[in-house]
């Protein structure tokens, strides 16, 4: 356990570390942040009068990075214990920011490429940008859009593009594009401040290398040969197709978190965390060659399958499962070696026992949530509201019954029938009117459970044949969460 005064080396995120350190104890830790940045991980006396790192990055304005962090959760693993230093006193002993150790080490890069990166006019007409609207000029075509977005979709663009017509809007710092680069790598090129890219439908060849982008997601395929930035930390393949043949990137990859369906690209070997979206059983051989993976996060669609080959990793210390109805105890990782985090989220109940038995006495950390029975899930597997219960039991139920209700009386439709899309029109809106009244009376549904109960619309809306346009519509116009 942690106590006041206690100083940790943070591993960050493009290599490097950071330094932090305990200014407040209790059920929560209060961690400050030092204003440090080194090469190797620093001795003890080497924070001797540090003070804290100030944020002033983007909308920052200018306060220490402080976090309150769970005091009963371990270290993260290349996070190391320097010893204990009386605390300064321009140290902050409190705050009502709560979060996770790895978030400490995350502002220390994204302050330091603020610092270094983006040139002071770029900095002064972010900070000074005012509400309003703004008009933007990229040649063929002119875009209205708030002064002070930070996302903007491109995807309207077409022909020759006039790229200074991003310098309109200051605070931009992630674009939408899609189709052939037309310009696009050059552009971020010269703009720093531009760290998140989403492409859609890219060309067969992508060079990014001299962007500066910290984030990167690929949707309607990914290129066949892809060339990376070196401060790149997140790539995110598209769902549809295979994986880019060859992929060139700082180090094979080793600060990159990859998130795939479809196995790893040649040329990312050094990464060490990988996020998989899967349906069916996981064979753990499609990350093969990944000698250095140490987190591993792997979500199921449907079906419901299980996992082989976890032993195959010798360095992975963190495996987090989600909607894991297929897996079974046995399937994961032996106690003894490195792992050390094991989280489930959603798995039968008849798995949790075998579970705690399997690393009872060992060093790994198990979390279990969302356990459901046999009989729940031989009913509600498919449903794809079927995890609220883990919620609100009662409530998630009820909602899990208003969707099969609507299922089965669009399944009745007939497709030959021209009424058809008025009677789905019905049944679409009872299904939101159940969906309201149990928000309402359970206060039920969050960002993400709107996300679900979205997708859980338009997937009946499809099968009942009503474009999606006009179904998002009608989702948009009766909910009242």
């Amino acid at each position: 356990m942690l106590e006041i005064g206690d100083v940790v080396a943070m591993p960050l995120p493009l290599g490097g570390f950071g330094a932090c350190q305990v200014t407040a104890a209790g059920d929560e830790l209060t961690v400050c942040v030092f204003d440090w940045h080194s090469d190797a991980v620093p001795a003890l006396d080497d924070l001797r009068g540090a003070g804290p790192l100030i944020i002033d990055h983007h909308s920052w304005e200018g306060v220490p990075q402080i976090l309150s962090v769970d005091a009963s959760a371990p270290l993260p693993p290349g996070f190391v214990r320097l010893g204990r230093l009386p605390v300064g006193a321009g140290m902050p002993r409190s705050t009502s920011a709560y979060g996770a150790w790895p978030a400490l080490s995350v502002q220390v890069v994204l302050q330091r490429q603020w610092d270094l990166r983006v040139p002071d006019e770029v900095k002064a007409a972010y900070k000074s940008a005012a509400p309003g609207q703004i008009e933007a000029d990229f040649g063929g075509r002119r875009i209205r859009r708030p002064a002070m977005v930070s996302g903007l979709d491109l995807r309207e663009l077409h022909g020759e593009v006039r790229w200074a017509g991003l310098d309109a809007l200051p605070r931009v710092t992630s674009l939408t594009w899609a189709g052939p680069d037309r310009g696009l790598a050059a552009a971020l090129s010269s703009r720093p401040i531009i760290t998140a890219l989403h492409w859609a439908g890219p060309p067969e060849e992508v060079d990014l290398g001299g962007t500066h982008l910290n984030e990167l997601t690929f949707a309607e395929g990914s290129p066949r040969r892809l060339v990376l930035p070196p401060t790149l930390t997140r790539l995110r393949l598209g769902a549809d197709g295979p994986p880019p043949e060859l992929v060139t990137a700082a180090a094979g990859g080793r600060w990159i978190r990859l998130t795939t369906r479809s196995g790893v690209p040649a040329g990312l070997g050094g990464v060490r965390e990988v996020a998989m979206e899967v349906a069916g059983d996981v064979p753990l051989m499609a990350l093969d060659g990944l000698a250095e993976l140490e987190s591993l996060r792997i979500q199921w669609l449907r079906p419901h399958g299980g996992l082989t080959g976890t032993a195959a990793f010798p360095k992975l210390h963190t495996l987090e499962l989600i909607d894991a109805y297929g897996v079974e105890a046995s399937m994961l990782p032996p106690p003894g070696g490195a792992l050390r985090h094991l989280g489930v989220a959603s798995l039968r109940s008849s798995q949790s026992g075998p579970i705690k038995r399997r690393y009872r006495g060992s060093e790994v950390r198990v979390r279990l949530r969302g356990a459901k029975s046999d009989k729940w899930l031989a009913a509600n597997i498919d449903n794809p509201l079927r995890n609220w219960v883990d919620d609100d039991r009662r409530a998630g139920a009820a909602a899990c019954r208003a969707y099969t209700v609507a299922s089965e009386a669009i399944g009745r439709l007939s497709a030959d029938d021209p009424g058809g899309v008025a009677d789905a029109r019905q049944t679409l809106r009872e299904f939101v009117d159940r969906l309201n009244g149990l928000d309402g009376r359970h206060g039920l549904i969050d960002t993400l459970r709107r996300e679900e109960a979205g997708d859980a619309f338009m997937a009946l809306a499809a099968l009942a044949g009503v474009p999606a346009g006009e179904a998002g519509s009608w989702f948009d116009e009766w909910r009242d969460f």
